[in-house]
């Protein structure tokens, strides 16, 4: 099946430039958009529930698999410890940069001097929702693993490459590992964070376990992680549907690889408490961000996955109970020091529509009420309403940040090829309320060619109207600003 992780395969269509007919393709997993308090019915089925099979042909694969030049090989398990001695060499360790701040309306030189007490009374953050370089992504890098793939219309990973490339034009081979994040990671640097938190969707593994019951599996090579590393996220949330696609050996070794490699996770562990441990991050000056990722099965994660005390896996939440909401807030307060800034990174909801559940309402402003300062939704494929609660910021979905969806057609309404980075700008430790929102800043990219580029002042204006109809819902609005970015009014 191909899989742009979920798609309803009576609408998906794959054409391409010079294509002579458009060829219907199940993208399975999935389910659409709901009115914003609509309830979510699980039995509806969820992120790994395949629909209906529809009648399909197969000539537009065919074609593309033409240029491959050589049979799929099968994937080769690779040995672990030869992996974490390559990710050990000082060329792959390269040196984390220093913490910085710059406020979001005022760059003047001035501001960017350091506090005279030598603490911040703001504190940017700069937050991204899914980031997965694995199957086509990892396929252009240098080192990918074997493209084998298990999907039900797709079993080479380079199929995806090929898509991208009749969608928006050659991709060269190999790219380097600052590739698919093109124009970002200088957006990144201008924004001067003090911290930088994303979620990895996708396993780090050359394990051949896959998950054969869901329809779409994801790893990338840990020969390639250097892709990881030059964004210089400080923390990776991993509690989601696809860290464990190649099985708990394939997670084991994508703990391991990032450990080495000096990459901070939370979201999964070795045991339960491994798992529902925060990540602390360093904002410079003795300020701290802890990060607690959780997800919630909502969004496609088998309840086998949930870590325990003699088993691997993942932060999984019972369901979006006032219980598993204070049971959150709990764990991360007993960590927090006065002064301390937590944020819950969550993969809850449906991919598709501006639907935001009571439940996740519920559930986001028990958080908040529990003492928590930010929380990073993620899961859907584009951004979502965004919430002021209280003073404190609920990304309800932030979209997607890298895949390979590039050039599978489906849900075009949502515009799925626009990504956003959010710069989070809170009161800081020097501050009365630390925590506090004081404002939100997004910049618009959008993805081509496996890459990500500026959006265009249409598609700038496109997302801004988007955001602010569906915000207005939650008592935000979202305006542009002179400088191309958009910001958030409450």
């Amino acid at each position: 099946m191909l899989g742009g992780d979920d798609r309803d395969p009576a609408r998906d269509e794959l054409v391409g430039e010079g294509s002579q007919q458009p060829c219907t393709l199940g993208l399975g997993e999935g389910h659409g958009g709901r009115g914003v308090e609509e309830q979510l019915d699980p039995a509806v089925g969820g992120v790994d529930a395949l629909p209906a099979r529809a009648r399909r042909t197969a000539e537009a694969l065919d074609e593309l698999s033409r240029g491959h030049g050589e049979p799929v090989p099968q994937a080769g398990a690779g040995r672990h410890q030869e992996v974490l001695a390559w990710l050990a060499h000082p060329t792959i360790l390269a040196c984390r940069r220093p913490p910085g701040l710059i406020r979001l309306n005022a760059p003047s030189p001035a501001d960017q001097r350091p506090y005279a007490d030598g603490v911040r009374d703001e504190l940017r953050l700069v937050l991204a929702g899914d980031v997965m370089t694995g199957r086509g992504v990892d396929q252009v890098l240098a080192s990918p693993v074997a493209p084998a793939l298990h999907e039900e219309y797709v079993d080479d990973a380079r199929t995806y490459v090929r898509l991208a490339e009749l969608a928006s034009g050659p991709i060269p081979h190999p790219v380097g590992p600052t590739w698919p994040w093109g124009v970002a990671l200088q957006h990144m640097d201008r924004l001067r964070p003090a911290v930088r938190v994303m979620n990895l969707e996708t396993s780090v593994t050359r394990s051949d376990d896959a998950a054969l019951d869901k329809a779409v599996n994801y790893r990338m090579s840990p020969r390639n992680l250097a892709v990881l590393r030059v964004a210089r996220v400080d923390v990776w949330a991993l509690a989601n549907n696809h860290v464990l696609d190649y099985g708990r050996a394939g997670l084991l070794e994508t703990l391991d690889v990032m450990d080495v490699a000096g990459l901070s996770t939370c979201g999964a562990g070795r045991t339960d408490t491994d798992a529902w441990r925060p990540a602390v991050a360093s904002a410079g000056s003795g300020q701290r961000v802890l990060v607690a990722s959780v997800a919630d099965v909502s969004s496609g994660v088998p309840a086998a996955w949930r870590a325990a005390p003699d088993r691997p896996g993942l932060a999984l939440l019972d369901g979006l109970t006032e219980a598993d909401a204070d049971a959150v807030a709990e764990r991360l307060a007993q960590a927090v020091r006065p002064g301390d800034v937590a944020v819950v990174s969550i993969h809850w909801g449906s991919n598709w529509g501006y639907a935001v559940t009571r439940e996740q309402r519920r559930f986001a402003h028990r958080l908040v009420d529990g003492g928590v300062d930010v929380v990073h939704g993620h899961s859907s494929h584009h951004p979502r309403p965004i919430e002021v609660y209280r003073e404190r910021l609920v990304l309800y979905g932030c979209g997607d940040l890298i895949n390979d969806y590039e050039g599978i057609r489906g849900y075009e309404e949502f515009r799925d090829d626009l990504r956003l980075l959010y710069a989070v700008d809170l009161e800081g430790g020097a501050g009365r309320e630390p925590g506090r929102l004081v404002g939100l800043a997004m910049v618009p990219l959008r993805a081509r060619r496996l890459r990500l580029e500026s959006a265009s002042t249409d598609d700038v204006l496109w997302l801004a109207d988007t955001l602010d109809h569906e915000c207005r819902r939650l008592g935000t609005r979202v305006e542009t600003q002179g400088d191309g970015r958009l910001c958030l009014e409450w």
